[in-house]
């Protein structure tokens, strides 16, 4: 199943590459993986991890992947496609768009909390490195996305909590203690 999701992922993410580095978008995926790899999980969780994109950013559908990889897969990668994307959405403002999302995945299971946790890793490593200017509203949400993931695998979620305050630190920004907290 492993193989075939890479493979499936790769085709689909064809073409697309990653914001900042130009490297093949599949790359992201894959070091999400490798994250997920060193923890406890299951072959679901790795299909799932490959796949967690597909739905949100190609003409892949979910219920292509419930045909392709099942019933589990299929919805780990639900609840890990955002809801509450521009898109559907244009008449909210990011805030509310990524309050509502951080609300909606403090409800998500704990095998999917644990892979948003590595994609959190990886992502806040990629954009603190190279866009430090949204860096700095990217890590006030995943200080938020973060306690709604407690639940996942606790040494990714310290991972995950140590990489934004790692960029916190790096930007010179204000402690996010400071900031009251705004109900997700």
């Amino acid at each position: 199943m492993e193989n075939e999701a890479l493979k499936f992922a790769t085709m689909a993410h064809k073409g697309q590459t990653r914001k900042y580095t130009e490297e093949p978008y599949i790359e992201h995926p894959k070091r999400v993986v490798a994250l997920l790899k060193s923890v406890k999980h299951t072959p679901e969780m790795i299909a799932a991890a490959y796949l967690h994109d597909v739905v949100e950013d190609t003409e892949v559908s979910n219920e292509d992947i419930k045909n392709r990889f099942g019933a589990q897969v299929a919805s780990l990668v639900e609840e890990l496609t955002d809801e509450y994307e521009k898109a559907k959405y244009p008449n909210l403002n990011r805030r509310a768009r990524k309050e509502r999302e951080v609300k909606r995945q403090a409800n998500m299971s704990p095998a999917a909390k644990t892979i948003k946790l590595a994609d959190v890793i990886d992502n806040t490593r990629d954009i603190v490195k190279n866009d430090p200017g949204f860096a700095r509203k990217y890590l006030r949400e995943m200080y938020a996305l973060t306690k709604a993931l407690q639940g996942g695998h606790f040494h990714l979620l310290m991972k995950a909590c140590y990489e934004v305050e790692k960029g916190r630190i790096a930007l010179k920004m204000d402690d996010f203690a400071d900031t009251p907290d705004r109900e997700p």
